[in-house]
């Protein structure tokens, strides 16, 4: 490890295990993707809007990550997946499917679109496996931790990269993550976030980097300068040696972030890219603005930034800082609004909505963080009975027949399709199944499973065609599940995994 970032982390895990004795806690708000919060580059082309409209789905490992993605109608059927608990290598698996093309020991994003994944309950940690966002659009990830991955030693997963994208990457919105590393390249780390070869309308926002050797670069090499429209706002940078970010051509939106204990350079402006760098604040940290390594030279505008005990270097060579007292070298227009902060606020507003399990707090440019407005869904209780407005039209299973594979004694397939909350079904250990059938084809394309009071939590499902025996959808918890229209006599919930005995209160059947 690099001296500087063993002396820093040193000191920061010191803190750290002065909080835990005096008895601080992290926060671990509940939180789920936040409606029309999008900000930055990732508001153009078209916008940025993940899996909303598509079914939610609850995963609590990488594989169930993965069958949710698989379980998909198309490789662009919308879907938000919602994660809790921690996701390794011992429980992410490749899993096939036509919608997804994914791999073992990585949360593989390739070849699709339209996906939120987002950090909920006690939050989600991605433990020493990265997030590999490739050839794929439309992509929100929010309110996780990513930790310690590495491109070397063991385990290794997505190029040492904590999120990384690549090839033909459009609009992908990173919020309220935490990103961190435990030392430098010697130790086997690479970037926290790294974009290359043709990624496009990307915003970080709300986030936490710190204690690597390498923050994050747009462009893979001086040649790699298909890359850029990036926005990185209300960031906290913190025990950095470099690379926050590298720039290699294209155009960067820089404003509001926290940068602190950067140890030996900061934003590497280069091979033509520009940057407007507004706002921000600087501490305890060196060459925070320039163009380093490498004689391909960058360019910046610059305002209303906070330099504070900060240190330049002499220019020579390849080393070209842009202190001590920065001025711009080129002009760049925004073509989206945006609430700035003044920056001698920047550190406060940082410290309260940077990072994952802050409640998705946000700053509307007056320096007060403020928590998502009343349309943001929350996070559901896994034993609430479902939504008091369930999906619109009739619930097709009133009426209906139902069966099953398998029953708890004093429960019935029956008290599925009664209306009722009040009685279940419920499988004779944790899984079983329980089907909706008719006299003629029908047409679903949703499911609504409502669990009852005292239910164990569903860890996994699939959604049949009883008929065909396709697999309509898989994920896991309860609530709203949507699919391609189906004409069908049967459709069958199977929960394939439990921690404990789940208690189905009604399986609703809809059109729309």
């Amino acid at each position: 490890m690099r001296k500087s970032v063993a002396v820093r982390l040193s000191a920061l895990l010191a803190t750290g295990a002065l909080a835990a004795a005096t008895g601080v806690a992290m926060s671990t708000s509940t939180a789920s993707a936040a409606t029309g919060g999008v900000t930055g580059y990732a508001t153009q082309n078209g916008g940025t809007t993940g899996g909303a409209g598509g079914q939610t789905v609850r995963a609590t490992t990488g594989t169930a990550i993965h069958q949710a993605l698989c379980g998909r109608a198309s490789s662009s059927t919308p879907i938000v997946i919602q994660v809790e608990g921690t996701i390794n290598h011992g429980n992410t698996a490749k899993v096939s499917g036509s919608s997804c093309n994914t791999a073992a020991g990585v949360i593989e994003l390739k070849q699709i679109s339209n996906v939120t994944i987002v950090g909920v309950g006690n939050g989600a940690v991605f433990d020493q496996l990265g997030i590999h966002i490739r050839e794929s659009s439309n992509i929100i990830i929010q309110n996780v931790t990513v930790r310690n991955v590495k491109k070397s030693g063991s385990p290794t997963s997505n190029g040492g990269d904590a999120i990384g994208m690549e090839s033909d990457v459009r609009n992908v919105w990173v919020d309220h993550t935490t990103l961190e590393a435990s030392g430098g390249e010697s130790e086997g780390y690479d970037g926290l976030f790294d974009m290359k070869d043709n990624t496009q309308y990307v915003t970080l926002s709300y986030s936490t980097l710190r204690n690597s050797g390498r923050g994050g670069l747009i462009g893979s090499s001086e040649s790699d300068t298909s890359n850029g429209y990036v926005t990185f706002h209300h960031n906290l940078y913190e025990n950095i040696d470099s690379r926050t970010p590298l720039l290699r051509g294209g155009i960067s939106h820089i404003y509001n972030n926290h940068y602190k204990n950067l140890n030996e350079s900061g934003i590497n402006s280069r091979a033509g890219a520009r940057a407007k760098v507004d706002s921000n604040y600087f501490e305890d940290s060196k060459d925070v603005l320039g163009t380093f390594y490498t004689d391909a030279a960058g360019y910046w505008q610059v305002s209303g930034n906070i330099f504070d005990n900060v240190t330049w270097s002499s220019r020579s060579g390849d080393n070209n800082p842009a202190g001590p007292n920065p001025t711009s070298n080129t002009s760049v227009s925004i073509p989206y609004s945006y609430a700035l902060d003044a920056a001698n606020c920047v550190p406060s507003v940082v410290s309260q909505t940077a990072g994952a399990n802050k409640g998705l707090k946000v700053s509307d440019g007056s320096c007060t963080p403020q928590s998502p407005g009343p349309t943001d869904p929350g996070s559901p209780d896994p034993t609430d009975p479902g939504p008091t407005n369930p999906p619109t039209g009739t619930n097709l299973s009133i009426g209906a027949g139902a069966d099953g594979s398998s029953k708890a004694s004093g429960t019935s397939y029956g008290n599925v399709i009664d209306g009722s909350t009040s009685t279940y079904w419920s499988p004779s250990g944790s899984t079983g199944s329980v089907s909706v059938k008719w006299g003629s084809a029908t047409t679903v394309s949703k499911v609504n499973i409502r669990l009852a009071s005292g239910s164990g939590t569903i860890g996994s499902y699939r959604v049949l065609n009883n008929d065909t025996g396709a697999v309509l959808a898989s994920g896991s918890g309860a609530g709203v599940i949507g699919f391609s229209p189906t004409s069908l006599k049967k459709v069958t919930f199977e929960i394939t995994s439990a921690s404990g005995t789940p208690r189905i209160a009604e399986f609703e059947t809809y059109t729309s």
